[in-house]
């Protein structure tokens, strides 16, 4: 593995101070929104902002790659997000932020698909499989790492500029690296109506993950907050959710390697509704509330990666790219509007509907997949096995591409 690993060694040493500053960043915006006075609805649509900016990125950041290659790229996008990030620390004016949000949604999904694109021009075709999983290995572990540099404190430019040095930093690997630069790809089109006739499953299963992750990630530090926690224990509540949804895909994948993956979507979004339940009874009581967040981010970050399964074994490889970008389309769609109603619902009901908003939204997911798995009961077109994921970029659904295994029926 470490032979596999060895030539994109730099490429993931970059990833992992990025994720570092943007999971930091993630959690600041909304406490540092709380603490400038900041409605809910607000707070919602700093994070609504964020993925809009993802999306006008995933789009206006190719062709600048195409223009300038991918090592000036990323220092652009670099150097800009680290100046967007240090713009937040001279004041809190709602409609500077929100403008703010949208431009660091654009320069990071442009970090991160020259990132994803370069790890795929690096590994071999047999080993992607191996680079996909320690890249989201990297991942994960870099935003739980991130949440405990809360406890810096200091007066709020410290931590902004603690963010932008490590997005400064993340360049460093990547500028020295050795690795020839790769072809810069075109983006795959979209194709909306073959993924709701092929899957429908899979786009309802993102489109309702969207809505959830995207308040998850955007109002969770909120509620911890309103709750009573302090600012190092929100940091540690939030490590604990993100822990939770590392640990958990695993196991949940296998269970749907051997399962009908609907089926085990449905048992998946119960059980995320009812953990949901249990932390809003539980409230600011510290470890139920640290135990039950951990078991819901495992059910909950294992959606979306069950979704790609799902579609993957059910999409023609021709029609894969295009039917994963659809995919990814639909879950950012759910992205930016699931935090900006989660956000207006806490400024009207209470901080404690964020959780029964989770809890509504899996509980419609749950639904719906068990309705499709009793309505047609289908063969998949091939055996694919499960990949923990995040959301990403369409760069990184080339990794998933992968030859057939012992396990494959192909």
């Amino acid at each position: 593995m470490l032979r596999t690993l060895r030539p994109v060694a730099s490429l993931l040493t970059g990833t992992a101070l990025l994720l570092v500053g943007v999971g930091l960043l993630n959690t600041l915006i909304p406490l540092r929104g709380m603490a400038a006075g900041y409605s809910g609805t607000l707070l919602g649509g700093l994070t609504s902002a964020y993925y809009a900016g993802y999306f006008i990125g995933t789009f206006a950041m190719p062709p600048l790659v195409r223009r300038v290659g991918h090592i000036r790229a990323f220092a652009f996008c670099a150097a800009c997000a680290a100046c967007v990030v240090l713009l937040h620390a001279l004041g809190s004016n709602p409609i500077a932020w929100l403008l703010l949000r949208l431009l660091t949604g654009i320069v990071l999904v442009g970090l991160y698909a020259i990132i994803e694109s370069w790890l795929n021009a690096q590994s071999a075709p047999a080993e992607r499989g191996t680079v996909f999983a320690a890249y989201m290995v990297v991942n994960l572990c870099a935003l739980a790492l991130a949440q405990q540099l809360l406890r810096i404190g200091g007066q709020p430019f410290v931590l902004f500029t603690v963010v932008a040095l490590a997005v400064c930093a993340a360049t460093l690997p990547v500028l020295l690296t050795r690795q020839a630069q790769p072809q810069a790809q075109a983006t795959p089109k979209l194709q909306l109506r073959l993924l709701f006739d092929v899957a429908p499953s899979a786009g309802a299963g993102a489109l309702l993950s969207g809505l959830a992750m995207g308040a998850f990630w955007g109002l969770l530090p909120v509620y911890a907050r309103r709750i009573g926690f302090d600012t190092a224990t929100v940091g540690t509540y939030m490590s604990v959710a993100i822990l939770g949804g590392a640990a958990l895909q695993w196991p949940l994948g296998l269970l749907s390697d051997h399962r009908d993956r609907r089926m085990v979507l449905t048992w998946v979004a119960a059980a995320a509704a009812l953990l949901a339940l249990a932390a809003l009874a539980a409230g600011g009581n510290a470890w139920p509330a640290m135990a039950l967040v951990f078991l819901y981010g495992g059910m909950a970050f294992a959606v979306y990666p069950i979704v790609v399964a799902h579609l993957v074994e059910n999409v023609a490889p021709d029609n894969l790219l295009a039917a994963s970008s659809s995919v990814l389309l639909v879950y950012g769609v759910g992205s930016a509007l699931g935090p900006l109603a989660a956000g207006a619902l806490m400024s009207g009901v209470g901080a404690w509907s964020l959780f029964a908003w989770f809890a509504g939204i899996h509980t419609l997911l749950a639904g719906y997949a068990a309705y499709r798995c009793g309505a047609l009961q289908r063969v998949p077109l091939r055996k694919r096995r499960f990949r923990p994921m995040l959301r990403t970029t369409p760069a990184v659904l080339r990794l998933l591409r992968m030859p057939a295994t012992p396990r494959d029926d192909e």
